[in-house]
């Protein structure tokens, strides 16, 4: 190889990579607990949705991302239905700083996996003969830097399980 080759393969070798291996649904739920009354009542829901994501490293520089989307509609004071859907994929991430690898697993991979975890969440309530829940776009930039924050605040270090 020459000087120029060498160089070549060495800066390919560090330079930052990212590569999506594999979205899937890791855990399903849904709950319907006052049906069939709850179809014969005025419909007027009060959605709760709680989000959160973990980051898990596997082997080599492979890390397994599980967003998870937990919905509670409730009609009046009744319960109408819980859906939750822990949406998961596996990245490549190789040769990034402390910092980026933070964020590229806290918010970066999350943005990636909400559209097929929103989707699945619509199927799954449909499904359950309820209207469709189109769940609005969430900033996981935002959402991280205030999760960073809080973090820093209480002197705790973000870490890679």
């Amino acid at each position: 190889m020459t000087d120029q080759q060498n160089t070549a393969a060495s800066e390919e070798e560090t330079a930052p990579q990212f590569s999506l291996q594999r979205i899937y649904v890791r855990d399903l739920s849904f709950e319907a607990p006052k049906s069939p009354a709850i179809f014969r009542q005025q419909w007027d829901p009060a959605v709760a949705l709680d989000l959160n994501t973990r980051q898990k490293a596997l082997e080599g520089d492979f890390y397994e991302v599980v967003l998870t989307l937990s919905v509670t509609v409730k009609n009046g004071e009744e319960v109408a239905f819980i859906a939750e859907v822990q949406q998961a994929g596996i990245f490549l991430i190789k040769n990034l700083d402390a910092a980026s690898m933070s964020h590229t697993l806290g918010a970066f991979c999350p943005n990636i996996l909400f559209p097929y975890a929103r989707e699945t969440l619509d199927s799954l309530v449909t499904r359950g003969s309820f209207p469709a829940l189109m769940l609005a776009p969430v900033n996981f930039d935002a959402l991280y830097a205030q999760e960073l924050q809080r973090m820093q605040e209480s002197g705790e270090t973000p870490t890679v399980q």
